[in-house]
């Protein structure tokens, strides 16, 4: 994989609204964060929180009440939201290309499967009929379809579910697409399934050295296929850092609901939920959007919004519990409980009793500890919810 240091993607103060008979929606509203080449970014938050619309505005596939009201979004320098609608037919599927999260939608039902992943092929990179359907049957079988060249004359109805999604990935990979856009892609799977998608993705990533941003509610997830993560609420991101930042030394009081309400091997009586629902984007709340729902909400938080305060060179938060001036606050005990793991693993000490791995921090050469991508007993998978609406 690649050193990971060099943007390809950066996504500038978005914002997108949608009309609507009531009003404008206010979906997205200053969003920032940036894609290297060769990383896995994953963006995660409850139903609303405006993770689909940002990934979809990145394709420009938005629905005809969208409004994008500001922003840049920087592709190989250019801006995306400056390209007309048939340079951006040269880009989709091309230079970028997207898993959308139902695959049974996503395919054409009357179409045989091997037309379907030629198409691009034959669009995008001049190749005869003959040449598009031998690189079909290839991506079909690096995906793990038996029988490739059998199953490229059948229709979508033909596979089991798990298959229609692989299939939908090998249309996503035909032209190795510089930016691989997941959108829940193992929402609909079962846990055996899924591990098997995720595995998959995480070997082409590195065959072709493709940057993914993955788009999930499930935390677990996360956990295994991420490089960084991005935490969205309420349009905003309210948290970002590499993946062991996020999971083991989370600073906004959102990261701490969304980690508390996931079970691991050590969980113990019942799981704590996030009180409330996310506010209505017709009319933000004035300050912290979450405010209404936290435990740790201050004066201030019902009266300014916070700005993003650095926690590392590569981990920052939106609350105003990291200002000079808060009042220390007492964190809820799971995420106390990852804080010692946190500090233990970054002085090169394994926790007793620890076994089950251990986040990707910066240690001693000599210190052996597992990845992140093995973190089962650590993080469990659980959905958080179901479907988005607008995120």
């Amino acid at each position: 994989m690649s050193s990971k240091t060099e943007n390809i993607l950066e996504v500038k103060d978005l914002e997108i609204n949608f009309k609507t008979y009531s009003g404008d929606v206010q979906a997205i509203r200053k969003v920032n964060f940036d894609l290297k080449q060769g990383e896995t970014l994953a963006i995660v938050g409850e139903s609303g929180s405006g993770k689909s619309v940002t990934v979809r505005t990145i394709m420009r596939l938005l629905a005809n009440n969208a409004d994008v009201k500001g922003g840049e979004i920087l592709f190989n320098g250019e801006d995306l939201l400056k390209k007309t609608e048939k340079e951006m037919q040269g880009i989709r599927g091309k230079d970028i290309a997207m898993i959308f999260q139902d695959p049974m939608t996503s395919l054409n039902p009357v179409m045989k499967i091997g037309k379907q992943i030629a198409e691009p092929i034959i669009i995008h990179q001049n190749k005869s009929k003959k040449e598009a359907y031998e690189r079909a049957e290839e991506l079909l079988t690096l995906v793990g379809i038996p029988n490739a060249s059998e199953r490229m004359n059948q229709y979508p109805h033909q596979f089991s579910g798990g298959q229609r999604q692989r299939i939908v990935i090998a249309i996503a990979l035909a032209c190795n697409p510089r930016i691989l856009i997941a959108d829940e892609p193992t929402t609909a799977l079962d846990v055996t399934i899924q591990a098997q998608i995720l595995e998959l993705m995480k070997e082409l990533q590195e065959k072709i050295d493709t940057s993914i941003i993955f788009i999930t509610h499930d935390l677990g997830v996360v956990a295994n296929v991420a490089d960084r993560v991005a935490v969205m609420y309420a349009g905003k991101i309210v948290e970002y850092g590499d993946v062991d930042e996020i999971f083991f030394n989370p600073q906004h009081p959102y990261t701490w609901g969304l980690i508390g309400s996931m079970p691991t091997l050590d969980t113990k009586g019942k799981l704590v939920s996030i009180p409330g629902t996310p506010p209505d984007l017709l009319d933000p709340p004035k300050g912290d959007a979450f405010a209404l729902r936290s435990d740790y909400a201050m004066e201030i938080d019902y009266e300014a919004e916070p700005p993003m305060f650095k926690v590392s060179d590569t981990h920052s938060a939106a609350t105003w519990l990291l200002h000079p001036d808060a009042p220390k606050v007492e964190a809820p005990a799971e995420i106390q409980r990852r804080y010692k793991i946190y500090d233990s693993l970054k002085a090169g000490i394994i926790p007793e009793g620890y076994n089950a791995g251990a986040p990707k921090v910066s240690l001693d050469e000599n210190t052996e500890v597992v990845t992140a991508q093995d973190t089962e007993g650590v993080i469990a998978t659980d959905n958080m919810e179901g479907d988005d609406s607008i995120g």
